[in-house]
């Protein structure tokens, strides 16, 4: 073999060797490129935020995340500042506006409040804030007991299932919900209803007795109960009577028509017979002349 095919035998060896290297790393350099995660710069909590917090500068902090952009996720801090928290929210997690009041509601229990609802004040004590497990989170039954205006005086107290599932918003001033349910001992607790129900629980705890029963958050069924009374507690009898029905109303009768005219009798005319006699007097004579009598019609 000459020289001079050897030398083109190398020449595109080492040719084919630096197209193969320099193809290798174009390849390379395109994966990794590729496989680099994108990040964009979104608002974390720079500390663990309560319920019922305002939101600060300080409080803030801008980080960047890889992956997905969380759903609903604040990516100015202006847009978070000055409003309140309603949903706990930890250090390190992303701002969300769900977990944010709206602008201007402030914060404290009050931004709290969904939109439509009301937060009714409830007098409690130990009995009736359930030994003291009645805390920021729970849902609770409210009973009443009392004598119903009109009831049969036989029957004695009777009790009665108000509302149902009701959430307690905040026990006395705490509105931070416990994770582990520890007991606190509260004078006031309230509740979270609707205009309606706020009436309704208004006029119950100045005119009755009221009781809370503790029910778990994920039992969401609402109970049909029929009450009860005390002269049950001695009979075995279960619920209150059905209220008195009404009594039947009388039955209408069809208006009548004008009256007809009733007919009137009228008697026959009476035929009375008239004997007609014309006396003529001429001078001192005296002279009486009969006709054939007439018959005359006497009405």
């Amino acid at each position: 073999m000459n020289k001079r095919l050897l030398s083109v035998l190398g020449f595109a060896l080492v040719v084919s060797v630096v197209a193969t290297v320099v193809l290798y790393r174009l390849i390379v350099t395109k994966l990794a490129v590729s496989a680099k995660p994108t990040t964009t710069q979104i608002i974390v909590a720079n500390r663990n935020l309560d319920i019922g917090s305002l939101v600060k500068d300080s409080d803030l902090k801008i980080v960047g995340w890889s992956g997905p952009q969380p759903k609903g996720a604040i990516l100015n801090a202006a847009d978070a500042i000055g409003r309140g928290v309603i949903a706990a929210i930890y250090e390190g997690e992303p701002i969300l506006d769900t977990r944010l009041a709206m602008k201007g509601a402030g914060a404290g229990m009050a931004a709290t409040i969904p939109r439509g609802m009301r937060a009714v004040a409830l007098r409690v004590n130990d009995v009736v804030g359930v030994a003291g497990f009645v805390v920021p989170g729970m849902r609770v039954d409210i009973l009443i007991a009392g004598n119903p205006p009109g009831a049969s005086g036989n029957l004695g107290t009777q009790t009665k299932t108000l509302l149902q599932n009701v959430e307690v918003l905040s026990a006395g001033q705490n509105i931070q919900k416990d994770a582990e349910g520890k007991p606190v001992s509260v004078a006031v607790v309230n509740l979270l209803v609707t205009p309606e129900q706020a009436e309704t629980l208004s006029l119950a705890s100045s005119e009755t007795r009221i009781q809370l029963i503790l029910r778990n958050p994920i039992d969401t069924d609402t109970a049909k109960t029929p009450g009860t009374a005390v002269a049950n507690l001695f009979s075995g009898n279960s619920g209150l009577p059905s209220p008195p029905s009404a009594p039947p109303k009388p039955k209408l009768k069809p208006a009548a028509g004008p009256a007809k005219p009733v007919p009137v009798a009228t008697a026959e005319p009476v035929k009375v017979i008239v004997p007609l006699t014309v006396e003529v007097i001429t001078g001192t004579s005296r002279t009486e002349t009969k006709f054939k009598p007439e018959e005359v019609k006497q009405q």
